[in-house]
């Protein structure tokens, strides 16, 4: 039996979307299926003007020029965020010094940091415990003929690969999942109370348990070279050291970043391979064929996790400030202009993508924008590619004939975008 995934949408009702189109009241339809909106704003107007001044873009080539001009952009988001949660609130405090929304000299100094601790050698060392972890969970699956791809799958992996990145205990990890959904779900474009005070709670939380969490490490320091905490709190050898405020919300950030969008690519995959089961054939098929040739089996695998990427952008929005009088695709930008990146609308761009509507795992040159581009270019974007190829390879060659036995239930929001539930049996 097959379950309606993404519902179509016809051209009017795109268009419709799209002559009115405001980030802040979004139909469910949009919610279920963007990307015809996405195309017609990308045709009609690609840079558009949002009722409250600020601009969407559409365009890869559009995006691209903003990533690169840091200068003229910036990530910033003390002047976004301050009407948004309100100055001085625990939201504020935590987004506005993390790394992602930031510019140098502190986006240099924590990412050189993180970097320090993700390199390739750290992240190939992860790959047996990994391994030994989704094993694990199949296991479970199995013994259970099948379970629910996002509880009981897609999130649990990278929950435990950050957990293990900054050492928390296994008996510790239990409020994780939830307290970096509560966060992150207070950057959509709209915020309800609940959403807000959620994510408060959250933040305020989950900093009285890292204090703790420092607190231990400071006194028995882990390896500076796998522990990204203690390398955090050791900081450079020429004595460069975060505060203990801007240690621990980039701890906080480090969790978020690399859970949900990750959870993201390894529901979205699975889920889109249900969807489009030619292109599940095909892959069974390419991972039969390669059998045994371990590096021709990571070169199919790597490609289907970037077309994954590019196809269900995990993250979909990314957010710039114009701090001088700029352009981009022919409009005039003041400074002070806000503008919002459609990463989701540039990965299906025609003209930097062939055939950008149809899933294509073994798409070469796949230059998606799912991990940003320039100096904010996603730090743990290795590993994150890691996870998705080991999660989905050996999910596949363990339950080849899986099947959704619900209709999976969709997050149902603009900026993240993955499912909540997506019941299954092994097949």
């Amino acid at each position: 039996m097959s379950f309606p995934i993404t519902p179509p949408m016809s051209a009017a009702r795109a268009h419709e979307i799209a002559a009115s189109f405001d980030l802040r009241a979004l139909p469910a339809d949009f919610l279920a299926n963007p990307y015809p909106v996405y195309a017609a704003l990308r045709e009609r107007e690609p840079v558009r003007r949002m009722p409250d001044g600020s601009v969407f873009l559409t365009r890869c080539a559009d995006l691209m020029a903003v990533y690169r001009d840091a200068q003229a952009f910036s990530s910033d988001k003390h002047v976004e965020f301050a009407p948004k949660y309100g100055a001085g609130s625990a939201l504020f405090e935590h987004h506005t010094t993390s790394l992602v929304f930031n510019d140098p000299p502190l986006h240099t100094r924590v990412r050189r940091l993180i970097m320090g601790a993700l390199t390739r050698r750290a992240i190939a060392e992860m790959e047996p415990g990994l391994v030994q972890l989704v094993d694990q969970l199949l296991d479970d699956l199995q013994a259970r003929g099948g379970g629910d791809l996002i509880e009981d799958f897609a999130s649990a992996i990278p929950v435990e690969i950050i957990g293990n990145l900054l050492d928390v205990p296994h008996a510790e990890r239990g409020p994780l999942r939830a307290w970096s959904l509560a966060i992150l779900g207070a950057l959509e474009p709209t915020l309800t109370a609940e959403q807000q005070a959620l994510g408060n709670a959250a933040v305020t939380d989950m900093l009285a348990y890292l204090r703790s969490l420092v607190a231990a490490r400071r006194l028995r320091p882990g390896d500076p070279e796998r522990d990204v905490l203690t390398r955090l709190i050791q900081g450079e050898a020429n004595g460069e050291q975060l505060s203990e405020v801007e240690l621990l919300q980039n701890c906080i950030f480090l969790l978020n970043a690399g859970h949900e969008t990750t959870t993201n690519l390894i529901g979205n995959g699975l889920i889109s391979l249900q969807e489009f089961p030619d292109a599940l054939h095909a892959l069974l098929q390419s991972l039969q064929h390669t059998a045994g040739d371990a590096a021709a089996q990571e070169t199919v695998l790597s490609r289907a996790v970037d077309e994954f990427l590019r196809f269900e952008s995990s993250n979909q929005l990314g957010n710039r400030r114009a701090v001088q009088d700029t352009q981009v695709g022919g409009m005039a930008l003041p400074a002070g202009t806000l503008v919002t990146l459609c990463i989701g609308a540039a990965n299906r761009d025609p003209a930097q993508f062939d055939n950008p509507e149809v899933l294509d795992l073994a798409r070469e040159g796949n230059k998606h924008l799912a991990f940003g581009f320039g100096i904010h270019q996603c730090a743990g974007l290795s590993l994150a590619r890691l996870e998705g190829r080991i999660a989905i390879g050996r999910f596949l060659q363990r339950f080849p004939g899986y099947r959704l036995t619900q209709a999976p239930v969709r997050g149902g929001r603009a900026r993240f975008r993955g499912f909540l539930h997506a019941p299954f049996s092994v097949g």
